[in-house]
């Protein structure tokens, strides 16, 4: 007969007490697991815990709440979607926001995990925490576009890369938000367009 000391101890074999990238993985596959079964209504640390195996003070100590916990299951997601690398900026800013942005979380479950994140950001210091910091990661890697474009002689080098990045990111925030990224997909290369043409004086090909 099972006891609770004997289903302590079996957890922690599967689990074990140190972070690790196969623990981790095998959380961040339950989790993921969770998501897609259950949506966010039913997303918890102790569902993801119920379905790794795991305690809950374990998953607590790697990841110390929810929102983290998502972040780490959505740039999974993303890492199968490498940075574009066009040869041009209007080619790169186009796939940025296409395959990184409104393309991706028009998939459906990143796009919703996205928006229970940032929904979560408003009203949570630690939430909010750990998007800023998943974002100047993404804006980091993001802005390297730009720069690759001043090399080449695309645009001047004293083109703000920040602010362009910013310009393409909000456009996209906006219309997750507002549960519009069918119609936002549709102007990608106009949005793309103006951008480049009041922030560098860029003039797309008649």
């Amino acid at each position: 007969m099972s006891t609770e000391n004997d289903e302590n101890i079996e957890t922690r074999k599967s689990i074990g007490a140190r972070r690790n990238p196969a623990s981790q993985e095998a959380i961040l596959d339950a989790a993921e697991h969770v998501l897609r079964e259950s949506g966010l209504a039913g997303f918890s640390i102790e569902a993801v815990a119920r379905q790794a195996r795991a305690g809950k003070p374990t998953i607590y100590r790697w990841w110390p709440n929810r929102t983290a916990l998502m972040l780490d299951v959505y740039s999974r997601f993303k890492h199968v979607r490498p940075f574009p690398d066009t040869g041009t900026l209007r080619g790169d800013l186009i796939g940025f926001l296409d395959r990184q942005l409104l393309g991706f979380w028009n998939d459906g479950l990143p796009g919703l995990v996205y928006r229970a994140v940032i929904a979560e950001a408003q009203n949570d210091g630690d939430a909010a925490a750990a998007l800023q910091d998943y974002q100047a990661e993404r804006k980091r890697r993001a802005v390297e576009i730009v720069e690759r474009a001043k090399l080449r002689g695309e645009v001047p080098e004293t083109v703000d890369a920040v602010l362009i990045i910013d310009l393409v990111v909000a456009y996209a925030w906006h219309h997750l938000l507002l549960g519009q990224l069918d119609k936002a997909v549709g102007r990608i290369d106009a949005v793309v367009d103006t951008i480049l043409t009041g922030v560098t004086g860029y003039r797309p090909a008649s």
